[in-house]
């Protein structure tokens, strides 16, 4: 991670394929094509390889988001449980659609805390949001219980887990709704883009129309289809959908770079005492994307991202001084900055951040680095990078 790391010739030949044709735009101009499709092509290979029955591509992950929550519904008069350590995009894509996002705690998985999510449900709660942050996963067996007990949609962020999986199904194949993101520095870039997948048919429609206006994409005459239902424009360009197609057509080549880097780091770091990692539920399989560790407090966690700031060792991230990935520095939430007026029932359902303290995320959030796994590096490059911040962290910690 991320794909740009090994652009090549595959990505500029799908590039030039739609300069050649002309034409940028997923939909229409047909006789202009010279038979190229790259949005239709990269989601058939997207169903093909998650063994889903419907992908619709889009033109970001935040757009991904958005759309999977609209798909089922969700909107004014709802909320959706999400954690509290994700994007930002988490809960604006909640707030997009005029419902209300509850935050809830993490626990050593680094994703949802069951007890606390099972603790939040209100007769207002219509779908539960996983977030597989940094490439791994919660329990998701229990999420699905809960989901079939309250009658509610599951809906899984997956932007920076693809590749992961759980117990032999792909990641964002298990809920209702399964997204993912192809943004600059995600492990299969488009540039911009992201991706819904579902087994629902409805879902899929709904999701189809909704991207590009309410169009129904029946027949060959663009001019001449109607609008089921009201839309908006999350569609993606076929540019952006050619360097998918290349990239997607090489993810186990990601992944197998990723997952050799990540081991090496990461049996470095288990002969150091009191360095432990987070927590993959049985059955689960890390995309390798990131490895993330915990070391003994807040204080030391700290020390030792300053020192591996210092000794070059780039791509580590202290997310509890995060501004974009945790609760604790989202004050244009909980002080609910918008350019325009939120509803007074989402302002009224926002009100509990303004008390609302996480302690259990941040006795994990506070204590873990995680360190973004690189593509380009040589092998010789990692071994030394391992060693590095095993040094690091023994000297900070003696």
């Amino acid at each position: 991670m991320p794909g740009f790391e090994l652009f090549g010739d595959a990505e500029r030949k799908e590039v030039n394929d739609v300069l050649d044709s002309g034409v940028l735009m997923r939909y229409g101009f047909d006789g202009m094509r010279q038979g190229h499709w790259k949005a239709k092509e990269l989601e058939h290979a997207i169903q093909s390889r998650f063994e889903v029955n419907h992908a619709q591509l889009l033109s970001s992950g935040t757009a991904a988001v958005s759309l999977a929550l609209a798909s089922a519904g969700v909107g004014a008069g709802d909320e959706v449980i999400m954690p509290c350590f994700t994007f930002v995009a988490s809960f604006e894509a909640i707030l997009m659609l005029g419902a209300t996002p509850i935050l809830v705690e993490v626990d050593d998985t680094l994703t949802l805390d069951i007890e606390a999510v099972q603790a939040a449900i209100t007769p207002k709660t219509k779908a539960i949001m996983c977030v597989h942050m940094c490439g791994s996963m919660g329990d998701l067996d229990a999420l699905k219980q809960i989901c079939d007990t309250h009658n509610l949609f599951l809906i899984e962020d997956a932007c920076q887990a693809i590749g992961g999986t759980y117990k032999g199904k792909a990641l964002g194949a298990i809920g209702d709704l399964g997204c993912f993101s192809f943004d600059y520095v995600k492990t299969v870039t488009c540039g911009e883009g992201g991706v819904v997948i579902t087994n629902n048919k409805e879902f899929y429609t709904h999701s189809d129309q909704f991207s590009d206006h309410g169009h129904d994409h029946e027949g060959s005459d663009r001019g001449a289809e109607t609008h089921p239902i009201l839309g908006y424009n999350f569609r993606i360009s076929e540019l952006n959908a050619a360097v998918g197609v290349a990239q997607f057509s090489r993810l186990d080549e990601f992944l197998a770079i990723q997952k050799k880097h990540y081991t090496i780091i990461r049996n470095e770091l288990s002969n150091i005492e009191g360095v432990t990692f987070r927590t993959v539920p049985e059955g689960g399989e890390e995309s390798y994307a990131f490895l993330n560790f915990f070391l003994d407090d807040l204080e030391t966690a700290r020390n030792v991202n300053k020192a591996f700031k210092t000794n070059g060792i780039d791509v580590c991230f202290h997310y509890f001084d995060n501004n974009w990935h945790y609760i604790r520095k989202w004050d244009h939430l909980t002080t609910q900055k918008s350019l325009f007026p939120l509803s007074q029932e989402v302002r009224n359902g926002l009100a509990y951040l303004k008390d609302k303290t996480f302690e259990k995320s941040d006795h994990y959030i506070g204590r873990n680095l995680s360190c973004l796994i690189k593509l380009s590096w040589t092998e010789a490059e990692v071994k030394q990078r391992a060693q590095t911040m095993a040094k690091l962290i023994r000297e900070v910690t003696a």
